[in-house]
This record gives C-alpha cells, structure tokens and sequence, in this order.
C-alpha cells in the first residue's frame, strides 16, 4: 500500500484507522481498502446490525475486536458516531496492530 492508500494512523498507545460502515449489510465483513472523494482512504466493513441507538457502532467494535484478536476494550469509535465514516482507535502496541492490519487484506 502507498502512503496515499493508508487508512490508520500510528499514535501514542495504539493506531486509529478510519472506516466505511455499511449497516443492515447482510452480514460482518471487511471488503478491503477504498478511496473516497477527498482522497482519503478508508478501510470498507458491514455489519448486520441496525444504526439506530449505537448497535452499529458496538457491532463494528466486535467485530474488529474478533477480527483482530484484540479485546473488545481495546476498540472503540471515537469519531463519526452518526456517519457513515468513522475513526476508531486500537489500543495496543502500534507496529504489533499494524501487522494485524496488514494482515486483512
């Protein structure tokens, strides 16, 4: 991946990676890298769950959680709560996430 293609960020205590929620998708998945019009990248993903009352949002965090073998603790949406585009910060140590980032595709 170029660094324009890049969806998380390292910081202090973890990464945080910005994502494209799709609710009522059917199903939980991770559909890969996508580049939004302002040329950001964003990490694509779908839930089952509804958006209403933050089930969305907690179905994302498990997800993310078991998809990265990270305790549910250790994710959670810190921006975009009521959008489509979120921020979620991983906490941990940042180049051990990273692998496991990578790792998704």
């Amino acid at each position: 991946m170029t660094s324009s293609s890049r969806f998380w960020r390292e910081e202090d205590g973890g990464v945080t990676i910005r994502i494209r929620l799709t609710p009522r998708g059917g199903r939980d998945a991770l559909e890969g890298v996508e580049e939004l019009g302002d040329g950001q990248a964003v990490l694509k993903a779908r839930v089952r769950a509804a958006p209403e009352k933050g089930l969305a949002n907690a179905a994302l965090e498990k997800f993310l959680a078991e998809a990265l073998e990270l305790p549910k603790s250790s994710v959670a949406v810190v921006a975009g709560g009521t959008a489509r585009v979120k921020t979620v910060h991983l906490a941990g140590v940042a180049a051990d996430l990273l692998v496991k980032l990578k790792a998704l595709g």
